[in-house]
């Protein structure tokens, strides 16, 4: 598993995206989409120091921005995705949202997790 991106939930992603900025030099940024498979608006960017934050707004991340958290996940890119997500159900995380495609990555696999230290995505390494 490599490290792909930090999710983080908000109301607005415009609005984030100025947030963010004020802090940060965004280096890339993807249009905003709208993905039926989540039922979230999507963006992803990538700041001056090389990390990528996709930020997501919609039903799904209503209820933890109610508590006023924003972090809502890790993702990892795989290149097993089948094998990987087998392994992660063994080891003990609980599959909380099954494979899908996610338009935000070219229509690539990705599925949700828990695990001891929050939700992980994981993210498969080719369509």
């Amino acid at each position: 598993m490599r490290f792909h991106h930090i999710g983080i939930a908000c109301r607005n992603i415009i609005e984030e995206i100025a947030e963010i900025a004020k802090i940060h030099r965004i280096l890339d940024q993807s249009p905003v989409v709208f993905d039926q498979e989540q039922n979230a608006e999507l963006c992803l960017l990538t700041i001056d120091e090389g990390l990528k934050m996709e930020l997501i707004s919609g039903k799904q991340v209503e209820s933890i921005l109610k508590k006023r958290i924003s972090y809502y996940h890790l993702c990892y890119e795989v290149d097993d995705f089948g094998a990987e997500l087998d392994r992660l159900e063994k080891d003990g995380a609980i599959l909380i949202t099954p494979p899908k495609l996610a338009i935000l990555f070219n229509n690539r696999k990705v599925a949700f997790l828990m695990v001891s230290y929050g939700i992980i995505e994981i993210l498969s390494s080719r369509k």
